[in-house]
């Protein structure tokens, strides 16, 4: 028999016991501790750190302390990824290594008001007969094909003499009887949508009778501390029941969105009859129990087509019979969360070219109009959500998220998420720090700092920029962008404006062409778009008039669950819009070339 170890977490009061051996990480991820792992503990992060407080564990050895500082190791800081139990063992879990109430993005701006949903209720009547049977009942205000019964609903519809209100839901492609209930129910129609992101989850309880939002809620995506990114999950999935421990984690984080919603709505979770989701495609993936390895493919062949599934058989909160039916992806790396963009936007009924801009953990791109839609996606988004920067850190309380940079004298002005302590720098932080380095001269047009300019120093891998000093902040330590923070910002700055650029040249579109610019996600909500055009991400498009789309995924999951019509038009986006694949394409490396100078091609930034 293994022997097992237990392991107390301060300041949470968290108590976990588990295999002798096993690493800190894993005694976290069994406690449900939201924490910074965003290599999914593969070592390379360097973010998951904890600070040893009593037991027995490799706590000091060099696995466990490299990469950490002279005054964190005698702070008995280590890493919890590397660090393994030997014995009980107590540990606090730092302030810069917890995830505390996050700003998710769950607004919504568009307003689709299209009202025809999958699921309907409809009261049932009977026509003059001596001998109930199912003959002499009618389904008051259906039109359409009979619907299909199971045994059991067919003898409870044809032996029944009392009112009913039945249930017809057509998600599976044909109608069908969901649910049977005493007495008039119609004006209790509810409905889900959500969206299953690689951080975040957030849903939409809606009353699908009337159309109206009934509660929203959020929280974060349990696979997190699998890692940040696409790539480490589908990693995760090949360890031994890997697989299922990412699917539970997704069924569990959209529980918790779901039991939120119906506590605020005072709706019970077996009165939901319908579920849309929108997530991209390695999410999806891992929600239905697929193995994601095909993904790591180039071209690798998706399906386009949606998933229907029965609530039940993912263990979703849900009426026993109600199916849930995910948005159709694209390709790999673009699925159902930037098609729920583009339904949200509406680009795709408009005559206007347009671009629509996603930029989270991965970046999706699109060009087009109703005639045809062209999309990219790109490896861009961590960095400017944080991931991947020295001082950077999610957006949540502490996080900096607005910066300016006195020309004149370098003096550094910030504003923290909760007006906290800073603890980090969030994504909108970032970009504006970028673009006000420029504009001070600290930054050349390559990307690199200025020695000799106010605020900048020697590190110990080169020159950094100190946007806080350590006496202002929560950690107490500086708050700083490296020389290793801007080649990765660079990089990541010229893969967007380089795929923009693919899509441009394949199409043929000048700047001047563009008349709108959806911007889906927190990067369009929160993000400075003078400091994004500044610092070269996306170019100036003079003609173009902007529109953040707030959570369009969200949106876009909302409006097919109020509307057959608008889940038609999603099929009918994944099925004409066409893909270019970066990793093949032979422009891309041409664009991003041009694109890794600040701000970029001067006919992207005519008046650069």
């Amino acid at each position: 028999m293994d022997e097992t170890v237990r392991v107390i977490f301060h300041p949470l009061n968290k108590v976990v016991t588990l295999r002798t051996g096993s690493t800190v990480l894993d005694a976290i991820r069994l406690a449900g501790i939201q924490f910074e792992s965003l290599c999914g503990g593969s070592g390379e992060c360097r973010k998951c750190k904890v600070i040893f407080a009593a037991g027995s564990c490799t706590r000091g050895s060099p696995e466990s302390t490299e990469g950490l500082s002279p005054d964190e190791i005698a702070g008995n800081y280590c890493f919890a990824c590397s660090t393994l139990l030997t014995g009980d063992c107590e540990f606090t879990i730092p302030v810069e290594s917890r995830i505390e109430a996050p700003r998710i993005l769950n607004t919504v701006s568009c307003r689709d008001t299209q009202l025809e949903p999958s699921v309907e209720k409809h009261m049932t009547t009977r026509g003059g007969t001596e001998n109930p049977s199912l003959r002499s009942v009618r389904f008051s205000g259906y039109t359409g094909e009979r619907p299909r019964l199971t045994k059991g609903q067919y003898d409870r519809l044809a032996t029944t003499p009392g009112p009913l209100t039945v249930t017809i839901g057509r998600t599976s492609g044909y109608p069908e009887v969901i649910d049977i209930e005493e007495g008039d129910t119609t004006g209790r129609n509810w409905g889900v949508a959500i969206d299953l992101g690689t951080s975040t989850v957030v849903g939409m309880l809606v009353d699908l009778s009337s159309g109206i939002t009934a509660a929203s809620a959020s929280a974060l995506n349990r696979q997190i501390t699998f890692g940040e990114e696409l790539v480490t999950r589908m990693s995760a999935v090949k360890d031994p029941g890997g697989k299922e421990r990412l699917q539970k984690a997704a069924v569990g984080s959209i529980n918790t969105v779901i039991a939120c919603m119906a506590a605020e709505a005072q709706v019970e979770v077996s009165a939901i009859h319908d579920i849309c989701i929108a997530g991209n495609t390695v999410m999806i993936y891992l929600l239905t129990g697929q193995d994601p390895s095909a993904l790591e493919l180039a071209n690798a062949a998706v399906p386009r087509e949606p998933v229907h599934i029965r609530a039940r058989d993912l263990g979703i909160s849900a009426h026993d019979g109600t199916y849930i039916y995910c948005l159709p992806s694209v390709s790999r790396f673009v699925g159902g969360d930037a098609v729920g963009d583009i339904i949200a936007s509406g680009m795709h009924r408009s005559g206007d070219l347009s671009l629509l801009i996603d930029l989270g953990t991965n970046g999706e791109l699109v060009f087009g109009n109703k005639e045809w839609l062209a999309s990219a996606s790109c490896a861009s988004g961590p960095a400017f959500e944080g991931t991947g920067i020295t001082s950077g850190m999610r957006a949540m309380r502490g996080a900096v998220d607005h910066v300016s940079i006195d020309p004149g004298t370098g003096c550094v002005s910030w504003t923290t998420i909760g007006d906290e302590r800073p603890r980090g720098i969030c994504g909108s932080g970032i970009i504006d720090a970028a673009a006000e380095m420029v504009r001070a001269g600290i930054l050349d047009f390559t990307g690199h700092l200025v020695e000799g300019k106010p605020g900048v120093r020697e590190g110990p891998g080169g020159p950094e920029f100190v946007l806080v000093r350590k006496e202002h902040t929560a950690t107490g330590r500086d708050i700083i962008m490296t020389c290793q923070d801007m080649a990765y910002l660079m990089d990541s700055k010229a893969a967007v404006c380089g795929a923009i650029g693919v899509l441009m040249k394949k199409y043929r579109i000048p700047v001047a062409d563009v008349r709108r610019v959806f911007l889906a996600g927190a990067f369009g909500t929160y993000a400075d778009m003078k400091n994004v055009v500044a610092f070269g991400i996306i170019p100036r498009f003079p003609n173009a008039a902007f529109y953040p789309l707030g959570n369009g995924s969200l949106a876009g999951a909302c409006a097919a669950l109020r509307s057959r019509t608008r889940r038609q038009e999603a099929e009918l986006v994944a099925r004409k819009m066409v893909y270019i694949d970066l990793l093949t394409d032979s422009d891309f490396i041409e664009e991003y070339s041009a694109a890794i100078y600040i701000p970029g091609k001067k006919e992207y930034f005519p008046s650069s």
